[in-house]
């Protein structure tokens, strides 16, 4: 691990940063540091997620505004090339750090020094101020983006999208607590970064409340959804695109496959509600859409065996992860999407599934109430009983107008949390950044 800097509390790179003009304030060029997760790899498998639509939606976007974007991550094979322009203005540059192939978090915990290393060396045949700013995602890719931007003079922003502290107070059965290492490792991020980047309210309250992060470098700017991508469509054409009948309730769960996602709630769920109308056995289809991540690795038939146990393994359709384009199709299809996440810094597939017009019944956790308007776009379900969400999923079986009343209005809540929101937010974040403003908690709302 990298060891902590001797700078003092809330004095981060930014401090010993030439004060720029509020009109030159933009930056030119970003280093947005994504260590454990490239945004080439297909979300939904491993550990790749929502921080990696978000970093391909904002560095695009920005891109458009004339503000380029390097992303640097972790190369994971011999034949990545070292440089891949994914478009003008974005460019993924992979750095070898480590042994090849997917690592477990404590892996990669101890290839952050060849990683800084690669970032740097990558960065050294530049002429100096290459960068304006390094905004890090995730705690490890902090740590590498603090020393970064403490070599070359600039500001570190820095979006942690999970916080180990809240993930530790709500662990599914059968889940690792986050290790001390992560602890203190975001703890000094908090500290030493210049401006933290919530992905809701109540993450940046969690900031403050959970790290003692100052107020006044806390912004929430949420993430975004691609409005010209999730958009309504006819639902009964979706289900014969997948195959299904026109009359087909389907349940769908979209994500990485592991407990803290608790996929295994849905399932419960669905048995649930077989035993309440078993007659909805020939017309229910349970669709989880995913690859396996986290301790589901080392056990790849944990769900596929308590499905047999709960007798409805005839109704579960396994999905490998899937495209944009393809999702699209599950989402309009579903009669609701399922999110009953123990924990969600935000909760992306939520809103893609709005703006899809198929409401969602979701776990009232981190971001979900931000993602999710209760009683107006979905549900939000205290807890994980899966009898809570059979009696909620059982109404809107046996509602379809409400399902369509709540699916008409997830259309506007999501049309109000489109990635060029997101983006706006950022820039306000690095122009305050690089003037040294202290900007309003949860700025971007």
């Amino acid at each position: 691990m990298v060891a902590d800097s001797p700078d003092a509390p809330g004095t981060g790179p930014a401090q010993r940063f030439r004060a720029l003009s509020s009109d030159a304030a933009l930056p030119r060029r970003i280093a947005s540091i994504s260590l454990h997760t490239s945004p080439l790899e297909q979300p939904g498998s491993g550990d790749a997620g929502g921080l990696n639509v978000y970093t391909v939606e904002v560095a695009k976007r920005l891109a458009a505004r004339g503000v380029a974007t390097d992303v640097f991550t972790r190369a994971t094979g011999p034949d990545q090339p070292p440089v891949v322009e994914m478009l003008p203005g974005v460019t993924v540059r992979h750095i070898p750090a480590g042994p090849y192939g997917t690592l477990d978090k404590s892996a990669l915990a101890r290839s952050l020094c060849p990683f800084i290393f690669g970032v740097l060396q990558a960065e050294a045949g530049n002429e100096p101020g290459h960068y304006d700013l390094v905004h890090g995602h995730y705690w490890l890719s902090g740590r590498a983006g603090l020393a970064a931007a403490q070599r070359w003079g600039v500001p570190l922003v820095q979006s942690m999208h999970t916080l180990a502290k809240v993930k530790n107070l709500a662990l599914a059965q059968g889940d690792s607590a986050e290790p001390e290492y992560r602890l203190r490792g975001e703890d000094h991020l908090v500290r030493h970064a210049d401006h933290l980047v919530a992905n809701t309210p109540v993450e940046a309250g969690q900031l403050v409340d959970h790290y003692g992060a100052d107020p006044s470098r806390v912004s929430a700017v949420p993430p975004g959804v691609d409005l010209d991508v999730f958009s309504p469509g006819p639902r009964r054409a979706a289900l014969r695109e997948l195959g299904l009948a026109e009359d087909t309730e389907l349940l769908l769960f979209v994500g990485r496959v592991q407990r803290l996602k608790a996929p295994d709630v849905l399932l419960r769920s669905a048995a649930a509600l077989l035993e309440r109308d078993p007659s909805l056995r020939e017309r229910l289809v349970v669709a989880v859409v995913g690859g396996l991540s986290g301790t589901d690795l080392a056990q790849p038939r944990r769900l596929a065996e308590l499905a047999r146990s709960l007798g409805i393994a005839d109704v579960v359709r396994w999905e490998p992860p899937r495209s944009r384009s393809e999702l699209v199709t599950f989402y309009r299809a579903a009669t609701a999407t399922v999110v009953p996440s123990y924990s969600e810094s935000f909760g992306l597939v939520a809103v893609e599934s709005q703006a899809c017009g198929t409401p969602v019944v979701a776990a009232r956790v981190g971001g979900l109430p931000t993602a999710v308007r209760d009683g107006v776009s979905g549900v939000l379900v205290d807890g994980h009983d899966p009898e809570d969400y059979a009696r909620v999923l059982d109404g809107l079986v046996r509602a379809p107008a409400r399902r369509d009343a709540l699916g008409t209005a997830g259309v506007g809540h999501a049309a109000g949390l489109g990635w060029e929101a997101t983006v706006e937010g950022l820039l306000d974040v690095y122009r305050g950044t690089l003037v040294g403003e202290r900007l309003p908690l949860a700025s971007g709302q």
